[in-house]
């Protein structure tokens, strides 16, 4: 299987657990569960969108940022997503904070929203790879 295909399945499989521990019943257990499947599903995603833009188009984007920067001047992202995908990059970047319970509560509150972020922009993708 080509590289592209290997990342994108693994993005596929990490939004899957993160999606199985969202319709658990919450404890700080299941939020400190969701926090880190939430900090490892985003990494998945957005290796896979730097590898689809160096193998598809020819772009070279070493950050996350600059990823979904791209992926708006494509046209896979409207400008509000783009916003919601910056945003999440800092909460990503937050998820080293979670001893701090506000910050936890802050991170875990905004998984779901970005959970259907990341969903919704995956399937974009999965028309071209087929």
């Amino acid at each position: 299987m080509e590289r592209l295909a290997l990342k994108y399945k693994d993005a596929l499989q990490a939004l899957s657990t993160l999606e199985e521990i969202l319709k658990q019943p919450f404890s700080i257990i299941v939020r400190d569960a969701a926090i880190q499947r939430f900090e490892y599903t985003f990494e998945a995603l957005w290796k896979f969108i730097k590898e689809y833009m160096k193998e598809r188009e020819g772009i070279i984007s070493n950050s996350p940022k600059s990823c979904f920067r791209e992926l708006l001047s494509l046209g896979f992202l409207t400008e509000e997503e783009t916003i919601n995908f910056l945003e999440m990059t800092d909460r990503r970047n937050d998820t080293s904070h979670t001893y701090k319970e506000e910050v936890a509560q802050i991170i875990y509150g905004k998984i779901p929203g970005y959970f259907s972020g990341m969903e919704k922009l995956l399937q974009k993708f999965q028309q071209n790879l087929i």
